[in-house]
């Protein structure tokens, strides 16, 4: 896999990330449907270049960052993973529902037994808080992050590791170690402090000016996404 170095490319605070999101929808005219179902290729594919292909749980939270995991997880089962869903608070909008709906559709089971999932699984995937989140988290995600903290199976964080601050990162040093973290559209500034082994920009639909104005690197070949270094 071809690689980029991460200082080549602007790190985005959260408003910052916001004002690209509002952009990409209402100048460029994508929906958050095409984003979401682009972005959880994305994060398939970055799993699928670092992880032989096992048991793979999703840890899905109520917004955003949990569609882009329901997206992540059907493809995942097309790429011929062992998938299963932890999905504690499931919200009712039409979207979640609908992805909802075609993880069923390709026999992904919904776990209750949280304890349980971890340890049957080889890979696990944080997608419970994007980078709109702020605060501590309440139950009860936060008893989901204390059950990751204290796991020795390797974390796939999806563009923030869950409970850290989007710009300062784990501030306390007590939070999420992933192994993996997959930055969306662009890195966000807690990615200087991530620390795993691999670094994954997924989103292949960012318009060439606004790629350019944020250092974005060219993916390689049909790639959705590239490896950073």
């Amino acid at each position: 896999m071809e690689q980029h170095m991460l200082a080549n490319i602007k790190l985005l605070g959260q408003k910052a990330a916001q004002a690209i999101d509002v952009d990409l929808m209402a100048k460029h005219g994508f929906a958050i449907e095409q984003l979401m179902e682009l972005a959880g290729l994305s994060v398939a594919e970055s799993i699928a270049a670092e992880y032989a292909r096992g048991r793979v749980l999703l840890c899905i939270g109520p917004g955003n960052n949990g569609g882009d995991g329901l997206v992540a997880a059907r493809h995942l089962a097309l790429y011929g993973y062992r998938v299963a869903l932890f999905y504690p608070k499931q919200p009712q909008k039409d979207l979640y529902r609908g992805l909802l709906r075609q993880c069923h559709a390709f026999q992904i089971p919904v776990v209750q037994d949280l304890a349980t999932a971890i340890g049957d699984s080889d890979v696990i995937v944080d997608a419970l808080f994007g980078f709109s989140f702020a605060g501590l988290p309440r139950a009860p995600f936060d008893r989901v992050l204390e059950a990751l903290c204290g796991t020795d199976k390797p974390i796939v964080s999806v563009d923030v590791p869950s409970g850290w601050d989007v710009e300062a990162g784990d501030r306390e040093g007590t939070g999420l170690r992933p192994d993996m973290l997959i930055s969306l559209t662009a890195p966000k500034k807690c990615a200087a402090g991530f620390k795993g082994r691999f670094h994954y920009l997924g989103g292949r639909f960012v318009p060439p000016e606004m790629a350019a104005s944020l250092g974005l690197p060219d993916y390689p070949g049909t790639s959705s996404c590239i490896r950073l270094h």
